[in-house]
């Protein structure tokens, strides 16, 4: 399954609207999600499962890129 997430870069700074950026993830689980990024200091705002519909309305942003954890 791909996720987005969003989130903000720094976790100890109050979130900004502006300042909020999106990655794709592949995992099972939000739980698996939320564990691969364990390690980078984020403030994870949110995490939504994309279904097929959705996923493909993604794709088509030159933004689109599946992150490699």
């Amino acid at each position: 399954m791909i996720f987005k997430v969003l989130y903000q870069e720094h976790a100890e700074e109050a979130p900004v609207r502006e300042e909020t950026k999106t990655m794709y993830i592949e995992a099972e689980n939000v739980r698996e999600v939320r564990s691969k990024l364990a390690d980078r200091n984020y403030n994870i705002e949110y995490v939504q499962e994309l279904s097929e519909g959705h996923l493909d309305y993604e794709k088509q942003s030159e933004d689109f890129k599946v992150e490699k954890l």
